[in-house]
């Protein structure tokens, strides 16, 4: 055997269990772990500018493609605090990102040494497992442990504190006889498998739900076989997007009291039936449980236990990994479709189609200062179906849900159930480290983008290129319109008289010298009929510099986006598509009405 430092077999560890993409910022505490790096050079590192940055990289890095798991890495006490909201963020939306802290030595615990805190208590409730490891000969076995954890079940994050004197210890370690432990996923029965197509097809109007899980189990083009040997229309939820693509005659539009389109929350209203995969049944979505529920009976499925029944009891429950219960429900749906005892539900399908022609919402005005949803339709047209789209909370989220398009999945990459603010831009770095090559645009508010601007420092440092559309109403937008119901606009408001850039024209901060200040190249746009060309040239700047490009497009200060109390109570504040003029570039031209 050989003698090594518990750090080195760490790293090695982390190659052999296929995670070789870290994110993060070197300190006194961590600095063994990071001589372990740099002597092994098989870990990609990518310096951080913020430790809470490179936590939302190493997000974004593994939301980019299936089987990615990215690695955050700071020092000890504040580094680790300061990585919880990413650690909620990935918790959240059931995503595995391992994050390492140093720590003071072992002796020091409990001295209140300097930066010396109990990371492991504070991250516990947003991690699937938070552990100090208190004895260098227990170093490979908690990463052992950590990569099952993060890929069994329901996937999440990992965090592991190591102790400095830990790190340095000497252990006997071998590298080549290190096996990863075995991942097991429950399965869907034949039974339950039997049981759900039987409850669907004694329906009319059944439809499938797909969560975020479809793409976590890299079953999506399986889910759009089941839809298809079934014909039953699909409803994506936030998380589920690009699941099934926006342009397939059976997608039917998302469902919610925000990120959602007229056409998804009519098909579900007009629905008797619905198969759940792989989704949380999240209030944004579901709206009040009497109305989403009901006339409708329901079967859930869901890979962790305690999520069925958590929002409200199915009529059938199933624990499964979401690719297997397809697998299932696909072997069962073929046979029947062989045997011709499938209902057909073309009419219910063309009811559908003809929902989804027809209730639009107009995309295309002319105003100045511009409109926000002329934004997206001119992003429609820009970026075209083979772009990955990164984005946070926000009316710019909301807005750009109801009326961007997407393609496929992990094309869609959203915190949706945490939503930090400043989670995009660093995300999508850590998505571009995912995808290199292809084109990555990020939509903000300017809210959004103020948080974690520096990050764009560390695009142009490691050369890192995508499109960051800022959407600047000087605004927090969302709060301002949450703001209606108490009768204020209080304290939300971003604007001011920048005496140092009065091109601003009184919305506060310049965004493009701060861009143009951190390494990166930036457009500002004030007319609608500017944007097509402003997002042609961002992108052949991002391809010749190799950099972050902003577009910030300057918005009217007000505009309410469409959102209600209920499915059925959606308050439409602007204009509907009445004509294919209104909307030019909506899913009406992709689709046969």
């Amino acid at each position: 055997m050989t003698r090594i430092r518990a750090v080195d077999a760490a790293v090695a560890i982390l190659e052999k269990e296929g995670a070789t993409e870290a994110f993060g910022l070197p300190g006194a505490a961590i600095n063994p772990f990071y001589s372990a790096m740099r002597a092994h050079g098989g870990i990609r590192h990518t310096l951080a500018r913020h430790v809470e940055g490179a936590s939302h990289m190493a997000d974004g890095y593994t939301r980019s493609a299936d089987g990615n798991i990215g690695i955050c890495i700071g020092t000890s006490g504040p580094a680790g605090t300061d990585m919880i909201t990413g650690l909620y963020a990935a918790w959240a939306d059931s995503l595995p990102i391992l994050c390492i802290t140093g720590q003071a030595p072992v002796a020091k615990l409990h001295k209140e040494d300097f930066q010396a805190v109990d990371i492991e208590t504070i991250a516990k409730p947003v991690t699937k497992m938070a552990t100090t490891v208190m004895e260098a000969g227990q170093v490979p076995g908690a990463f052992q442990n950590a990569f099952q954890v993060m890929r069994e079940g329901r996937p999440g994050p990992v965090l592991i504190d190591l102790p400095i004197d830990v790190q340095m210890t000497e252990i006997e370690f071998d590298i080549d006889a290190y096996e990863p432990l075995p991942v097991a996923k429950p399965a869907a029965s034949r039974r339950q498998a039997e049981k759900a197509i039987d409850m669907l097809t004694a329906s009319a109007h059944p439809v499938l739900i797909a969560g975020g899980g479809i793409i976590n189990a890299g079953a999506s083009d399986r889910l759009v076989e089941l839809a298809e040997t079934l014909g039953v229309p699909v409803i994506p939820t936030l998380m589920g997007w690009g699941a099934i693509s926006d342009a397939h005659e059976l997608n039917a539009g998302m469902v919610g009291l925000q990120t959602a389109h007229r056409y998804g929350n009519q098909t579900l209203l007009a629905s008797d039936f619905v198969l759940g995969i792989g989704n949380r049944w999240a209030n944004r979505h579901t709206g009040s449980i009497p109305t989403y529920t009901a006339g409708r009976t329901f079967v859930h499925v869901d890979i962790e236990p305690t999520q069925i029944g958590r929002v409200f009891a199915p009529d059938l429950g199933i624990v499964s990994d979401a690719g297997a219960a397809i697998d299932a429900f696909l072997e069962v749906a073929r046979e029947r479709r062989d045997a011709g005892t499938l209902p057909d539900y073309s009419e219910w399908v063309r009811q559908c189609q003809e929902r989804k022609g027809t209730l639009l919402r107009k995309t295309h005005f002319d105003n100045v200062p511009i409109k926000p949803q002329r934004v997206y339709e001119e992003m429609n047209r820009a970026f075209g179906e083979d772009v990955t789209y990164v984005t946070t909370i926000g009316l710019s989220q909301i807005a750009g849900a109801q009326m961007l398009h997407v393609f496929g999945p992990r094309k869609w990459i959203n915190a949706a159930q945490a939503g930090p603010l400043g989670w995009t831009g660093p995300a999508a770095l850590g998505v571009v480290r995912g995808k290199p090559g292809e084109l990555v645009v990020a939509l903000s508010g300017d809210y959004d983008f103020q948080f974690m601007i520096e990050e764009l420092a560390v695009g142009a440092q490691h050369k890192l290129p995508y499109v960051h559309v800022v959407v600047n109403n000087s605004y927090l937008g969302l709060i301002r319109q949450s703001q209606r119901g108490f009768e204020m606009d209080f304290e939300v408001s971003l604007a001011f008289d920048n005496i140092n850039s009065p091109e601003t024209q009184g919305y506060g901060v310049d965004h493009v010298k701060v861009a143009e200040g951190l390494g990166c190249k930036a457009i500002r746009v004030e007319r609608p009929e500017d944007m097509g060309a402003a997002f042609a040239e961002a992108q052949s700047m991002m391809d010749e510099h190799q950099v972050p490009v902003v577009v910030e497009v300057i918005l009217e200060r007000v505009t309410n986006i469409a959102m209600g109390t209920e499915l059925d109570n959606v308050n439409e504040f602007e204009d509907l598509a009445l004509t294919a003029d209104d909307a030019p570039t909506s899913i009406r031209s992709l689709v046969q009405v």
